[in-house]
């Protein structure tokens, strides 16, 4: 069998940054094949199944894709969920057939003026944003020589017919749903009328390019820093630069609002303090952010709005039956969010054994595709660095995010008398697209109601 890159999401041409087999050797299911960098971290490619490696297919620094195959594999059993699996993957790799009535991109969403001073520097920018939401769409015969793409089921294409049927594979139909095009509007170059990704970056290009024209001098100028003293230029990382477009699509696209507010976590700390000796039996650590994640866990079970996402018409709320929760660590290569699965479903001690294995696979570049990936909901934490509190950006498309700041000891008043109290500050910021300020406000009632008196989390 031969073995392919699995679902790596938003992630294109990642590169091969290690190679942990080689031919003869023989690998157990879920083995560690070959790791990848991806934009947002490095990541490990397991064995769908037990078996001998009979040829690895991809070389050090070579750049792969979702459906690539890097190793032939001679397995020795494949379980039927694993079987079912491959088959699905198979279905969904580049190049599948497509039938040419799918559904077309929704309506194109109103085109935004660029903010440089020259057309140059604009069609830059416009590349970064397109090659943001073209992450993860390459499909064979657009993107790869040599694998055939979707059949030519329809010769023609006329935009203009009404009820026009759309010639496309379907990575062009995903790039299109993420830059808000309506493939209605754009002439095919490719073979037989059909359109390919190319011709929606030139669409979207031609259209922002065109708004922003006439306001051409308005922003800023490019400065030379240099003029003024000695400058050193330092490359982002992957993982920073790929961040930094994602969180400013998201800012830009989100409609952010921030809620603060602050938890008396005195109860809770002593209570954690009293599980020391049990965490060093366990050989764990447990800090507060896994009774924090318990904690929103039980308060996203109440309010079902928080664990959803909007479609893409902004014009229903998804929401999902199972509860992924992601935190943010802070890493060499950039900021990593790793994802705890069914988070709902795990007790305190599982948790905290979860979040310390993942947080060192990320700083370590081990991360497996599925452990980045199906996010519903995300903790920004940022510990005992410091902070009385923070506007963290939603991680879209989840509707919401959680901000935790530094622990702090204050006085509080108990009616009688001032009494030092462990006081922890929260912002919550969310998409008020998706939720009300009410909402909100009640969620943080409900959470920091919870971390004061944890035994809540019993009824």
């Amino acid at each position: 069998m031969d073995v392919r890159i699995p679902d790596i999401g938003d992630a294109q041409d990642v590169e091969v940054i290690e190679l942990c087999v080689a031919a003869g050797d023989t690998v157990a299911v879920n083995d560690a094949l070959i790791v990848i960098e991806s934009d947002k971290a490095s990541m490990e490619v397991p064995a769908p199944a037990a078996g001998t490696v009979q040829e690895v297919l991809v070389s050090l620094g070579d750049l792969v894709n979702e459906g690539d195959a890097i190793v032939v594999l001679e397995a020795v059993a494949v379980a039927a969920g694993d079987a079912a699996g491959t088959e699905e993957a198979a279905r969904e790799a580049p190049g599948a057939a497509t039938p040419a009535d799918e559904t077309a991109a929704p309506q194109a969403r109103e085109p935004r003026g660029g903010e440089s001073d020259g057309l140059e520097k604009l069609i830059g920018e416009l590349d970064q944003l397109i090659d943001s939401a073209d992450a993860g769409t390459k499909s064979g015969d657009e993107a790869r020589p040599g694998v055939t793409g979707a059949p030519a089921v329809e010769v023609t294409h006329d935009p203009s017919a009404p009820g026009a049927k759309v010639y496309a594979g379907p990575a062009t139909r995903r790039l299109a749903r993420e830059l808000g095009v309506d493939l209605t509007d754009i002439s095919g170059s490719g073979g037989h009328g059909r359109i390919v990704k190319d011709d929606v970056k030139a669409f979207v290009k031609q259209s922002m390019v065109a708004e922003a024209a006439p306001a051409r001098g308005t922003a800023a100028p490019t400065i030379d820093f240099s003029r003024f003293g000695e400058v050193e230029e330092v490359p982002l990382s992957r993982v920073q630069a790929r961040g930094a477009a994602n969180l400013a699509r998201s800012w830009a696209q989100v409609v952010h609002v921030t809620q603060h507010d602050e938890a008396d976590v005195t109860e809770l700390e002593s209570f954690r303090t009293s599980l020391r000796a049990e965490a060093q039996a366990r050989d764990t650590k447990l800090t507060p952010l896994p009774l924090i994640m318990k904690a929103c866990t039980r308060v996203l079970t109440d309010f079902p709005q928080f664990n959803a996402s909007l479609n893409a018409e902004v014009t229903a709320l998804i929401h999902k039956r199972y509860m992924h929760i992601g935190f943010a660590v802070d890493t060499e290569a950039g900021l990593v969010v790793p994802v705890v699965r069914d988070a709902n479903a795990k007790g305190v001690w599982q948790l905290a054994g979860e979040i310390e294995r993942l947080s060192a696979a990320a700083r370590e570049g081990r991360l497996k595709p599925d452990e980045i990936q199906g996010g519903c909901f995300t903790i920004s934490s940022l510990g005992a660095i410091g902070g009385t509190g923070f506007t963290p950006v939603v991680n879209a498309p989840e509707v919401a995010i959680l901000g935790v700041a530094r622990l702090t000891t204050k006085p509080v008043w108990n009616g009688e008398a001032f009494v030092p109290r462990e006081i922890l500050p929260l912002s919550l910021s969310y998409d008020h697209r998706a939720i009300n300020g009410a909402e909100a406000g009640r969620f943080m009632a409900a959470l920091t109601s919870l971390l004061a008196d944890f035994r809540r989390l019993a009824l």
